[in-house]
């Protein structure tokens, strides 16, 4: 049973859908999700522009400090001598 995606998450001209370029490019789930609000800014009845762009920013911050805190765990391990 296929769900109905809102128009704010289908593209104007060709018709592509927020979730199917998500897919396409194999994003993690707080870029695709910043790339889902990015893309659906402004065109939400009711809710702000100013507001998806935040929401966006917020998940590429976490996605930065996730980034941040592997790269310190690699870093750490390959220091080793096991």
């Amino acid at each position: 049973m296929s769900k109905k995606v809102p128009s704010y998450y289908i593209g104007k001209n060709k018709q592509i859908k927020a979730h199917e370029v998500i897919s396409d490019y194999e994003l993690t789930y707080n870029v695709g999700t910043a790339v889902t609000y990015l893309l659906r800014a402004g065109k939400k009845p009711n809710n702000p522009k100013q507001q998806d762009i935040q929401k966006a920013i917020d998940h590429l911050q976490f996605e930065l400090k996730t980034l941040k805190n592997n790269k310190y765990i690699i870093d750490e391990n390959a220091n080793s001598t096991y």
